[in-house]
């Protein structure tokens, strides 16, 4: 059996920085043994990574850790409570901080740090080989290719379904953050029209048709819906039914941001009912995926497995955040601080 890339790896050092022991509970996706970690040893003389961690096994691996790495561990009410009083941080390897039990931490004085800003570039070219996908078709026409049907083609070229341009379409993004504005200046690049729904006013002084508008008209209106928004309350689900309903025939649903923040069965209802063109995806309520998940069958459905943020430079400067974060922390000053 091939060992994982970071299987109970320990750091040690002869000579001490700071007595503080920092466990990191699931560092493989972060880093799957292409990146290196050795960062760490800067701070502490004792540090111990781990690849992914069960549930069960959390409290026992964590225990007497000042500094806790996480990105997709739970860490709930209980767990803080048993890894009191020495738990002082707990660094995200994530924008999200939802696997984080806030009131717990906060009542404990727990900070609780994330990496902000670290993906926008690498999930706006993900939206993109998305619109991409649906615009060209290219893997369907390689695929037709190779199985021989240009070789058998009468004429110089064919094409197995329809095709069309970018420019002059209207992209409608949900959420316009740093990730949201990316969108936008890359559409705008290539001849489409903004228009984009956020909950707060915002400055489109940068951009040549970008207009801020209400939800409905922005589903109304359409060729391509991203959403781009945190997950909150008001935004799961916000991708329902009745808002389904609203989407033209022709329009494409794309999703890099929270999978919550859509509602899958109605989705798939949309997809093979010819509601809606196709969809994209990047993330799901559930994943890994549950294999009853309605979308893995539905028709003209993307489903890529949470790579949005996995180029590699991407997850380098995921880590040169989680470095700082970590310094400031041990220096009294935590930057990036969620609570």
């Amino acid at each position: 059996m091939k060992k994982a890339a970071n299987s109970d790896i320990i750091i040690k050092k002869n000579k001490a920085v700071i007595n503080m022991k920092i466990v990191n509970l699931d560092a493989c996706t972060t880093n799957p043994g292409d990146l290196s970690w050795s960062f760490l040893s800067k701070y502490s003389d004792d540090v111990k990574i781990y690849d992914r961690t069960q549930p069960e096994d959390v409290v026992s691996r964590a225990k007497g850790a000042e500094i806790l790495v996480i990105n997709k561990t739970i860490i709930t009410k209980k767990t803080i409570e048993a890894l009191s009083p020495e738990l002082k941080y707990i660094c995200l390897q994530s924008t999200g901080y939802n696997v984080v039990d806030m009131n717990a931490a906060n009542e404990k004085g727990i900070c609780v740090c994330n990496i902000p800003a670290y993906s926008t570039n690498a999930v706006a070219q993900e939206v993109f080989a998305f619109i991409l996908h649906f615009a060209n078709q290219t893997d369907l026409h390689s695929d037709s290719v190779h199985a021989g049907d240009w070789c058998a083609c009468p004429d110089f070229c064919y094409w197995k379904a329809p095709l069309f341009e970018l420019d002059g379409k209207t992209i409608g993004i949900i959420g316009f953050g740093s990730i949201g504005q990316k969108v936008a200046h890359i559409a705008e690049s290539f001849g489409m029209n903004v228009l984009f729904n956020s909950r707060s006013k915002k400055d489109i002084s940068d951009f040549k048709t970008a207009k801020q508008v209400a939800l409905d008209y922005l589903l109304e209106n359409s060729d391509f819906v991203s959403c781009h928004c945190p997950l909150t309350n008001e935004t799961e689900n916000i991708i329902n039914k009745e808002n389904l309903n609203k989407m033209k025939k022709s329009a494409y649903l794309i999703n890099t941001s929270r999978g919550p923040v859509v509602d899958e069965q109605p989705l798939a209802d949309a997809l093979n009912s010819g509601e809606i063109a196709g969809a994209a995806l990047d993330v799901l309520k559930a994943e890994p995926a549950n294999p009853a998940n309605p979308l893995l069958s539905a028709e003209n459905c993307i489903i890529t497995p949470h790579i949005a943020w996995a180029a590699k430079e991407t997850r380098q400067r995921l880590l040169n955040i989680l470095d700082k974060n970590i310094e400031s922390c041990i220096n009294g000053n935590p930057q990036n601080k969620v609570n």
